[in-house]
């Protein structure tokens, strides 16, 4: 049975997200003192806001780098994330809820202390986001390889075992106008993309592909992008966060999308995309923890194939994402560009991935 977490009556404005985390700390930690509550915003995410509220306990802080400390001697954080605009359309926010709950008493997700009608507050944890060039240090990705076959072990009472990526596709699809209510942005997506009856048409045609390699249904993370990685080197241990879209789904796919996200987020460089001498290290580290036994050369290889082949559906699944944000999200973010850049590489690489194969 799930713990009930309180559910606060309140909207945060998105435009104002200080004030809202405020008023949620009103509810869920009244003991703290307004005079002695620091909050930071944090700039890293591209479809939430998200606002640290450290808890001073009257001791002096005289800057943000407080919030890289350990939360235990610097006093309690408690993080508090507004959804962005209209983002409830593609997510499923009492399905993201219990994720957390869910993993949590697994001890791999933050306790979630509360949610409100845009958003949820829940706990900090102390450490650093994945960067480019961390991700590939070893003795962090091999962290990450681990605790992702561990994760991916979870199992879901009461879940259909269905992988969600052709159905999640679909539903974004359906979420992209015709015409955008931006002229200006209407103009540069038409010049750069098919129309939606064209890319179904084309994502039909490569699922098919795609479900012919029998990657295993196990319960996902699903956006494991770099930022949603924290690396604690004290405690040498990593943790996932933001779990909007876990479900279960085709584990290549979650590999796949991890390895594309090697290539950063505000500067997106494809020739950060781990080779194949990387990804098989990274895969035998992954297959003998998820699989308790040494897996095998043709183990590894075949889920190379697998991974790399899943990465396309990434890229395609991240593209349209990011065209039904081009039309509603209020952030500061070129969103048009970044689904550019997705869909170009997924053709850059389509055939190349799809030409792979292993040896039985």
């Amino acid at each position: 049975m799930a713990e009930t977490v309180p559910m606060l009556e309140l909207t945060v404005d998105e435009h104002d997200v200080i004030r809202g985390a405020e008023e949620v700390l009103k509810a869920i930690r009244p003991h703290w003192r307004c005079d002695s509550i620091r909050f930071k915003l944090f700039t890293d995410g591209i479809t939430n806001k998200l606002v640290g509220c450290f808890n001073q306990n009257n001791n002096r802080s005289d800057g943000e780098g407080d919030f890289d400390a350990d939360a235990s001697s610097a006093g309690e954080v408690v993080l508090v994330r507004v959804y962005g605009n209209k983002t409830d359309l593609l997510i499923d926010r009492k399905k993201e809820t219990e994720n957390i709950q869910l993993l949590h008493r697994y001890g791999y997700a933050p306790s979630l202390y509360a949610t409100f009608r845009n958003g949820l507050a829940y706990e900090y944890v102390p450490g650093v986001t994945l960067t480019p060039e961390s991700c590939r240090e070893e003795r962090v990705w091999r962290l990450v390889a681990k605790r992702m076959a561990q994760m991916h072990k979870v199992e879901q009472p009461g879940s259909s075992k269905q992988p969600m990526l052709r159905e999640k596709l679909n539903q974004f699809l359906k979420l992209v106008p015709q015409i955008f209510s931006d002229p200006v942005k209407h103009t540069r997506i038409s010049k750069i993309f098919p129309n939606v009856t064209e890319l179904r048409r084309d994502f039909d045609e490569l699922y098919g592909k795609l479900s012919q390699l029998a990657s295993p249904v196990v319960f996902c993370h699903n956006d494991l992008l770099l930022g949603n990685v924290i690396y604690n080197a004290e405690r040498d241990r990593v943790t996932f966060i933001d779990y909007e879209y876990a479900a279960y789904n085709h584990q290549a796919f979650d590999i796949g999308n991890h390895f594309t996200e090697f290539a950063g987020i505000d500067e997106i460089d494809y020739n950060r995309y781990p080779g194949k001498e990387f990804q098989l290290r990274w895969l035998k580290v992954y297959l003998d923890e998820f699989t308790g036994s040494r897996g095998t050369d043709s183990d590894v290889e075949r889920l190379y194939v697998q991974v790399n082949q899943f990465a396309l559906a990434s890229h395609f699944l991240w593209t349209i994402w990011a065209l039904i944000q081009a039309e509603h999200s209020t952030i500061a973010f070129d969103f048009i560009q970044f689904a550019e850049n997705r869909y170009r590489e997924y053709l850059r690489r389509r055939a190349e991935f799809l030409a792979l194969t292993y040896q039985n």
